[in-house]
């Protein structure tokens, strides 16, 4: 009988005792998935991103110069733009014009430079027609993601092709007064309920509109799946050309160590708008060998 008088309380203290070891396992299991998850955040490597180059920077030369001064830089990736020109073997026509051969002979140039175009910036129009001709053209070329800027009327339409096509739209940013995306607030806007757009954070034309880039990275957090890698000589002149990355107002080490904390993974293009004489060629060299250097990274090739 005594016994079984004591079995009650023995059963509450051994629940007493499970329930507290349950408590205590599962703030272990939760204090180590956050360990895990800063342990991650710190280990960001940036040899995984992937730099390259936009070829609008080479513009004046038909696609395959620009190629070729890619690959002389010696970068990996390049980033397309719908309104270049095709070169001589394709009679010159602009890229968004080609046939579907047209389109193939562009993917063997590329890919016999040993290049790798993973993104096109398209140039778009305000009919849906036009959106969708040009997202058939990026599908074709087998990339990942398209830059661009649509228009505030199309974002629904635009996103709707994005899905359909499987990829993601990546918002350009121009400066304030000549863009619907000069501020970060305004992309933040456009991201809302459009599941298939993301940003590529042209860092070089924020200053123009008197935003600091590394403060426009941290608002965009999240979204960033590239950033176009240009600098400038000074804040709050919209009229100014860009300069070398590395000469200008920008603090890069800044930007880097932001991109390090966001985790960041993705392309870093670098892009020149001004154009040298007799090209940008030598600048863009300039720029791989600064990035190297602030990032303490050997050069691919």
């Amino acid at each position: 009988m005594k016994q079984t008088e004591e079995d009650p309380q023995k059963t509450a203290v051994a629940g007493k005792r499970a329930l507290k070891s349950f408590l205590l396992l599962s703030l272990w299991i939760m204090a180590s998935a956050s360990l895990f998850a800063q342990t991650k955040k710190k280990t960001t490597d940036p040899k995984n991103w992937k730099l390259g180059v936009a070829l609008y920077t080479f513009n004046p030369f038909p696609f395959p110069e620009q190629l070729a001064k890619a690959d002389s830089a010696g970068l990996k990736f390049v980033e397309g733009y719908t309104f270049g020109r095709a070169g001589a073997e394709l009679k010159d026509s602009l890229i968004m014009n080609l046939s579907p051969a047209g389109i193939e002979k562009l993917k063997r140039q590329v890919k016999d430079k040993g290049l790798l175009m993973e993104s096109i910036y398209l140039v778009g129009g305000k009919t849906v027609d036009k959106w969708a001709r040009e997202f058939e053209l990026a599908k074709k070329l087998n990339v990942k993601y398209v830059t661009a800027e649509p228009p505030i009327n199309l974002w629904d339409s635009v996103d709707s092709l994005a899905g359909v096509y499987g990829m993601k739209v990546a918002l350009h940013n121009h400066w304030k007064g000549t863009s619907a995306y000069w501020h970060p607030d305004s992309v933040l806007a456009a991201l809302k309920n459009h599941p298939n757009f993301r940003v590529c954070a042209d860092i070089g034309h924020w200053p123009k509109s008197g935003i600091n880039p590394v403060e426009g990275l941290k608002k965009l957090e999240d979204h960033l799946i590239a950033l176009h890698l240009k600098d400038i000589a000074a804040y709050n002149d919209p009229k100014l050309k860009d300069v070398p990355v590395g000469t200008g107002v920008i603090d890069f080490p800044a930007v880097f160590k932001e991109l390090k904390r966001q985790n960041f993974n993705g392309h870093i293009i670098i892009e020149r708008d001004a154009q040298d004489k007799p090209s940008n060629l030598p600048s863009v060299i300039q720029t791989v060998k600064y990035y190297n250097a602030q990032l303490g990274l050997t050069p691919v090739k």
